[in-house]
């Protein structure tokens, strides 16, 4: 299948600060960096893939393989800043935020969320609960969809069934007029008490189109214990460094 042509552009939120796991786009141990596998990922599916970073680490180690990478501020709060500084730089009409620890993003889950923006201006996925009892988790965020698959709202909270809720999938999609708007807005009550971004959307009225796919949700990379079960579903021997060797 053709790649998505240079007006949909993906692009990489990387930091090597990470609370759980420091320097987690630099571990090497299956022998290419975790921010590699989910480069090369993106760019089976789209023309341009870009890391967008604050660490000259980071950098280096995607240009060290080929890959495209450009340099951020400090400042930003969250990934979707991040990309925004990127964005407002190029000539795209999309953007894809791929989450940068998450190695095993499907390539149909890409195409969908990127081809969802043919009906609204943010996008993004959601799967189907494998086990009840994680709609109760706090970790685990949930969303239920009106009738034409927009989403109603999302929540840490089990909401308002456990029939109902679907389990959300951070990967988004946005028209590049709309990012460099949502950047600009406020964070509203229910952001701040829900601690979802998302939710800025819907209180400024913004419908945000939600795909469904089957299948299991791998989630990213979080912990050290994420990490070795993703070199061990690579095939290699695990064990966590906390960079990559290019210090």
């Amino acid at each position: 299948m053709p790649r998505i042509g240079s007006s949909t552009v993906a692009i990489i939120p990387a930091r090597f600060a990470s609370t759980r796991l420091p320097g987690k786009p630099l571990l090497k141990e299956t022998g290419k960096f975790l921010i590699q596998h989910v480069y090369e990922r993106a760019a089976r599916v789209f023309a341009r893939v870009i890391v967008a970073t604050d660490d000259r680490r980071i950098l280096a180690a995607v240009r060290s393989f080929g890959g495209e990478a450009a340099m951020t501020s400090a400042r930003h709060p969250n990934g979707t800043c991040r990309i925004a500084e990127v964005a407002s730089t190029l000539k795209c009409s999309r953007v894809v935020n791929v989450q940068g620890d998450e190695p095993e993003v499907e390539a149909k889950h890409l195409r969908l969320v990127a081809s969802l923006l043919d009906h609204a201006n943010m996008a993004t996925l959601a799967i189907p609960f494998s086990d009840p009892t994680e709609t109760e988790n706090p970790s685990r965020v949930k969303v239920v969809l009106d009738k034409s698959g927009f989403a109603l709202y999302f929540s840490r909270s089990r909401i308002p069934s456990a029939g109902d809720a679907l389990l959300h999938l951070g990967l988004y999609a946005y028209t590049r007029q709309f990012l460099l708007e949502f950047v600009k807005l406020s964070a509203g009550r229910l952001e701040r008490a829900e601690k979802l971004e998302q939710l800025r959307a819907l209180e400024n009225g913004v419908r945000i189109r939600v795909g469904v796919v089957a299948g299991v949700a791998r989630g990213g990379i979080d912990t050290a214990e994420d990490y070795r079960a993703f070199v061990e579903r690579q095939g290699r021997p695990a064990g966590v460094r906390k960079t990559g060797g290019t210090e």
